[in-house]
């Protein structure tokens, strides 16, 4: 079997270049068309994560009950979790392919076919998210200025946005680095100038009251889904592109310090607002209280400028992943296919009440899964020092990475054991699991998959890859 991609154009028309529409999907990037360095991860993971979901995250761990310290200690706990997305990008350049393409090798074809369900999943559900803040903040654009809301009025602007959304994905990997880079110089200036604006209201004092150990977790917990964690699943799709000696530190700190710088400071700023507003967690009718009058105006236009950026990141990798389920369509029809099940998803979501509890809901839930598939991915890498069967991953059936039908048993049942004990000890809006009940809400789901998961899946794992790591490689020539 052809260890060929779902699609794989000639080597003329996969130039990855500014405005150019990108035409390669997972298929292997050759040694011929890598480029770039290390530092563009950083300006792309910056740009990315100078969002208006950060400043949201800070206030929300205040109404958890911590006071500002203990806000800024769970802050700096729960996003270290970028480190995540520093090792997950060190996939791309030895292999030439997206993660959850490398992710095959754990779970086998049909093992991470599943478990790229799930991540289509995942994404698909923060890119209708953003679309449906960003409609929300061009209502509160047009009623600043008297034109009331309707229901016309509303699927225009989904409409629009959705027009305007699809563009950079649409052109693919080097537009978006450029761009990235670009919005990340002017999104800079914006929030120091907002921080600058809000800090004199600002009162730390009054946030002295304090919680205990069990909400200071779910805190964290909170913390790491919504941030680097829901981040580490896309890392390889964006290093990919570099050159396979590109240099591992620097790939490694570029993207953990480009993602976690910007997280932090926004939720110790959205952590100060939240001493003087008390619907801080609104980011389009509640934050902006925090500024003077003359400042909503700016901030809802760089809200939405901000949430059409992390869409981006979302929306791309969205598309590679319905290729890794096995998609036969290309890249940029996957962009389309996927912006218009968001646009529907975010539609439903306006119209719905329960908008806030869904979004709750959904982002408490995704650490359930995405814990143990970190962990069982980076102790695969770990056990395999950083060596695939780059054609293999890509076969359809077949090859090193087939084994018992398509599925990986170890890799399989080491997810679902994580899953599982992720389950025991969560304590979110959708479901509190029995070991979090007993101790008084506290939750350690995150570190329950990640521990159960990746323990059990190198005890199942070790010797069957050891052994295949002995195998010859079958990745076509020239392809490292």
């Amino acid at each position: 079997m052809s260890p060929a991609a779902p699609d794989a154009p000639a080597a003329s028309q996969t130039s990855d270049r500014v405005l150019a529409i990108e035409q390669r999907g997972i298929d292997l990037v050759g040694p011929g068309e890598r480029h770039g360095r290390p530092r563009d991860l950083f300006w792309m993971w910056l740009g990315s994560n100078l969002n208006v979901f950060y400043p949201v995250n800070g206030a929300l761990v205040i109404y958890f009950g911590l006071s500002f310290a203990q806000a800024v200690v769970a802050i700096i706990i729960g996003n270290l979790i970028f480190f995540a997305v520093g090792l997950t990008s060190l996939q791309g350049p030895k292999t030439g392919t997206s993660t959850f393409a490398v992710s095959r090798a754990a779970y086998g074809q049909n093992g991470g076919r599943g478990l790229s369900v799930f991540n289509w999943v995942t994404c698909v559900g923060f890119e209708a998210s953003g679309m449906a803040l960003i409609v929300l903040a061009g209502l509160a654009l047009f009623s600043s200025a008297g034109v009331a809301a309707s229901t016309g009025l509303k699927i225009v602007l989904l409409l629009v946005a959705m027009c305007i959304q699809v563009f950079l994905p649409l052109f693919g990997h080097q537009t978006i680095i450029t761009v990235q880079r670009y919005l990340a110089y002017l999104l800079i200036p914006l929030f120091v100038i907002m921080a600058i604006v809000v800090a004199g209201r600002i009162d730390v004092g009054a946030l002295n009251h304090g919680t205990g150990w069990a909400t200071f977790t779910a805190a964290v917990a909170l913390l790491i889904s919504a941030g680097g964690l829901s981040w580490a699943n896309t890392g390889s799709d964006y290093s990919r592109y570099l050159p396979a000696d590109a240099s591992p530190r620097g790939i490694f700190w570029a993207a953990s310090i480009g993602g976690m710088l910007p997280a932090v400071l926004l939720e110790i700023l959205g952590a100060g607002i939240a001493s003087v507003v008390k619907s801080a967690a609104d980011p389009i009718s509640g934050l902006p209280q925090a500024l003077p009058s003359w400042v909503t105006t700016p901030y809802l236009i760089m809200a939405i400028v901000t949430l059409l950026a992390v869409n981006t990141i979302d929306l791309y990798s969205s598309g590679l992943t319905l290729q890794a389920i096995g998609l036969k369509i290309k890249r940029w029809q996957c962009v389309l296919v996927d912006m218009v099940i968001a646009t529907v998803v975010a539609a439903i979501a306006i119209f719905n009440a329960d908008f806030n509890r869904i979004y709750s809901d959904f982002l408490s839930l995704l650490i359930v899964w995405l814990s143990p598939w970190l962990a069982i991915y980076l102790v695969d890498w770990l056990m395999r020092r950083g060596q695939y069967d780059a054609g293999a991953l890509l076969q359809d059936r077949g090859g090193r990475y087939w084994r018992n039908g398509g599925f990986h048993i170890p890799g399989v049942v080491a997810q679902l054991a994580g899953m599982a004990a992720a389950c025991l000890w969560i304590d979110s809006p959708a479901f509190v699991g029995p070991l979090s009940s007993r101790t008084a809400g506290s939750d350690f789901s995150f570190f329950m998959g990640l521990v159960v998961g990746g323990v059990l899946y190198y005890l199942l794992a070790r010797t069957s890859v050891r052994e295949q790591i002995a195998e010859p490689d079958t990745a076509p020539a020239g392809v490292s």
